[in-house]
């Protein structure tokens, strides 16, 4: 009579205890010798092939490629013996565990690493055939045996309350504890009903597939993206997209700022925003540091420094987000910006804007400090390469002229592109930004 022995993953060595299947060396049915490799295993370490320490015919394989397998747990069964090619077309033979007989008949190397060589006598290391190969076969009288229909999918194996569940891998345990699936209810595939982590991954599948319900539950609100906010979503998008981004910041003390800005409107005429000052200082900036007012040409593979400062800014509106363009800031004056920039919002909020409001900004200011809130780190305005953001200007504990004090505080933050430039360049443009926030005199000393 055949003997079907079971060999199980061996211990790889160097503490490693679970192993994935990558590769199938052998079918069922196939004649394998005595350290033969059967089975490619990735470890956490290396791939590693492991060799068969039975020679006869595969009955079964356990596990599906890609599937974990923890040490010890069953690779295949091997049918040895004088009639192991009848056993290994019929499958009618029960796996037994190899190591209840280790001195059996059975064709054993006790090896399971390539490469270690075989303990069991030359005599013993036969190749075992098939009855279909040669009439000198284990058993030359019996016909061939057909192949086996495939077997139908187990019905679900029903534990007592308190009784085992059939898994032996710790690792499906754990995959079902996490997608919170009772593995009573799971359907083996294995045999005698063992689940496999391919049935925890198929039961998972169904218990998320969509049913139609009995009723139509209500409907959620659904917003459509169109319009501004498509626009704005289209854009976002393709900004992360294809822009590498960095961000850095940099906190800075505005009092002197704000100072000159009232001292400004205190002397008469139109009044000056906080907005126009920091655009004048952003275009002071610019002329420094030209890199950041570029753009891309991803086809050419090459970066366009623009010439002329078309500075957008972000305006919130009842219809969203909006980013008009003032037009050649670099060449405006403090009264100028802050016109335009009155004008623009005002034709943002009433919906009035025009394309060419909207489009060719080289530069964009971003104020989310009107928000209440102190740094962000914005989404480039494609394809810009650069934005300067301005938090909120709060009153904080600082140390001025070598003791601390209350000073009106702000947070600049710089997102770039990093195709354009490196750190250097986008710390030097911030750090001159937060010189002349904190000493409006270093501006006038630079036009």
């Amino acid at each position: 009579m055949a003997q079907v022995l079971e060999f199980k993953l061996p211990d790889l060595g160097e503490g490693l205890t679970e192993a994935e299947i990558v590769r199938w060396l052998v079918e069922v049915g196939d004649v394998v010798a005595v350290d033969q490799p059967v089975v490619e295993v990735e470890t956490a370490k290396a791939m590693v092939e492991v060799p068969c320490p039975y020679g006869g015919v595969v009955t079964a394989r356990f596990g599906e490629e890609g599937t974990e397998l923890p040490v010890g747990a069953p690779l295949l069964t091997v049918a040895v013996g004088a009639e192991s090619a009848q056993t290994g077309s019929s499958g009618s033979s029960e796996p037994s565990d190899a190591s209840a007989s280790p001195g059996a008949s059975a064709e054993s190397s006790g090896n399971v690493l390539v490469g270690y060589g075989t303990g069991a006598p030359a005599a013993r290391r036969r190749r075992v055939r098939t009855a279909s190969t040669t009439p000198s076969a284990a058993v030359p009288s019996a016909p061939a045996a057909p192949a086996p229909a495939a077997a139908p999918a187990p019905a679900p194996v029903p534990a007592a309350d308190g009784g085992p569940v059939p898994v032996i891998s710790p690792l499906v345990r754990k995959l079902a504890r996490e997608r919170g699936l009772d593995l009573r209810q799971v359907r083996g595939s294995g045999p005698d009903g063992l689940i496999l982590r391919a049935d925890v991954e198929r039961a998972t599948a169904e218990r998320i597939r969509p049913t139609p319900p009995e009723t139509p539950p209500a409907a959620g609100e659904r917003v459509p993206l169109r319009g501004v906010r498509g626009a704005v979503a289209d854009k976002m998008s393709r900004s992360r997209r294809e822009i590498p981004e960095a961000t850095c910041w940099v906190d800075a003390d505005a009092t002197e700022l704000m100072a000159a800005r009232a001292a400004m409107n205190a002397a008469g005429g139109p009044k000056i925003s906080l907005l126009a000052l920091l655009a004048r200082i952003c275009t002071a900036a610019l002329a420094r540091y030209p890199e950041l007012n570029s753009t891309v040409d991803t086809e050419a593979r090459e970066i366009v420094r623009l010439p002329e400062v078309h500075l957008g800014f972000a305006a919130q509106t009842d219809r969203g987000l909006v980013v008009p363009v003032v037009r050649d800031a670099h060449r405006r004056t403090a009264e100028s910006l802050s016109a335009e920039f009155a004008r623009l919002t005002d034709a943002a909020r009433a919906g009035t804007l025009t394309p060419a409001d909207l489009t060719g900004g080289t530069f964009t200011l971003n104020n989310y400090g009107v928000f209440g809130v102190d740094g962000s780190t914005p989404i480039i305005n494609h394809p810009e390469a650069a934005m300067l953001g301005v938090g909120r200007i709060v009153p904080k504990p600082w140390v001025h002229q070598g003791e601390l004090a209350v000073r009106q505080v702000v947070q600049l933050s710089l997102t770039f592109d990093h195709r354009v430039c490196d750190g250097g360049t986008a710390g030097g443009f911030l750090r001159y930004v937060a010189d002349c926030v904190e000493a409006p005199t270093v501006l006038l000393r630079t036009l």
